[in-house]
């Protein structure tokens, strides 16, 4: 027996790809994870491939529901997973293609979609629940109404307001500053901090460390990290002098950006060792996420398209 969608196949991938970099974007910000969110969109684009396209009134909003869908029951296993995870666990640094803010690839055009994917947003998103964190993320960021929330989640609308109203006070409460931060500032604050360690110039790392800086590494026990955060500005500016002794060993730092932020990746020879992404409030280092995980660093290069 044929279905009633075969031969639009066509129109079935079309329609996805148009749509794909919002997709993407939905399924990263639940999940925090770029390689599980293409594995997401893979999963949500076989099902899709077997919808009759007659029935569908509105194909943003029933793909986005497919997607977070999959992205929540995505994030369910994986928190069981998380519950073994040996150390702090950070989301996959995320490499975004130029086009991800327009033709003009600005960032301050979207300030809420670049906050949205900035790592300490994602740290927050972290502590929610896993339906109020598709609740903040389709209806903060996405502008998805309560009813179609209600309807991707298998909630009624009146829960699903009561769980955006918590979601939204919850990351207030822990991620205040909206403001659009200048990366040309952001660099350059950075630049500065590592040509400071270079030289262990401890005057000049602690002005430009806040006061209650955290450096995060997530390794899963795999490499040799910091197994707890650590906090306030001499620890951390003893241990990023204690890793510039690295670069005299072999190896070296390459400036890069990811998730809209200053980063650096890091190589002992021809080996990589990971990425060091760096947010910077005020003009001041506030935090330092090191991904050392290699399971984490595998799409590392891939560009990104996200888009709301």
């Amino acid at each position: 027996m044929t279905h009633p969608s075969a031969g639009n196949s066509d129109e079935h991938a079309e329609r996805f790809t148009l749509l794909r970099p919002l997709l993407f974007t939905i399924a990263y910000e639940i999940l925090g994870s770029a390689t599980e969110s293409d594995d997401v969109l893979q999963e949500s684009y076989l099902r899709w491939a077997q919808v009759d396209l007659a029935t569908v009134t509105d194909t943003k909003a029933y793909l986005a529901k497919l997607v977070t869908r999959q992205a929540l029951n995505a994030l369910r296993a994986e928190s069981r997973r998380r519950e073994e995870y040996v150390g702090p666990w950070l989301p996959e640094p995320l490499l975004l293609a130029p086009t991800s803010f327009g033709d003009a690839g600005d960032p301050s055009a979207d300030v809420v979609l670049a906050e949205s994917v900035s790592m300490a947003m994602l740290v927050v998103l972290e502590t929610l629940t896993p339906d109020e964190r598709a609740v903040f993320v389709l209806r903060e960021v996405f502008g998805f109404s309560h009813d179609e929330i209600a309807s991707a989640i298998g909630k009624t609308s009146a829960s699903v307001r009561q769980m955006a109203h918590r979601a939204r006070n919850h990351v207030q409460s822990r991620r205040k500053r909206f403001d659009p931060v200048d990366p040309q500032v952001s660099t350059e604050v950075t630049q500065r901090f590592f040509a400071a360690a270079t030289t262990g110039d401890m005057a000049v790392l602690l002005e430009l460390l806040a006061p209650d800086v955290v450096w995060t590494a997530d390794s899963d026990g795999k490499r040799s990290a910091a197994r707890r955060p650590v906090s306030g500005a001499q620890s951390v500016a003893k241990l990023v002098v204690g890793l510039m002794r690295f670069v005299h060993q072999g190896g070296r730092f390459e400036p890069t950006t990811y998730n809209n932020a200053p980063a650096f990746k890091l190589y002992l020879e021809d080996s990589f060792e990971g990425v060091v992404t760096v947010e910077v409030v005020d003009g001041k280092i506030t935090h330092f996420y090191a991904m050392r995980n290699p399971d984490k660093l595998t799409g590392i290069d891939i560009p990104r398209v996200i888009s709301r």
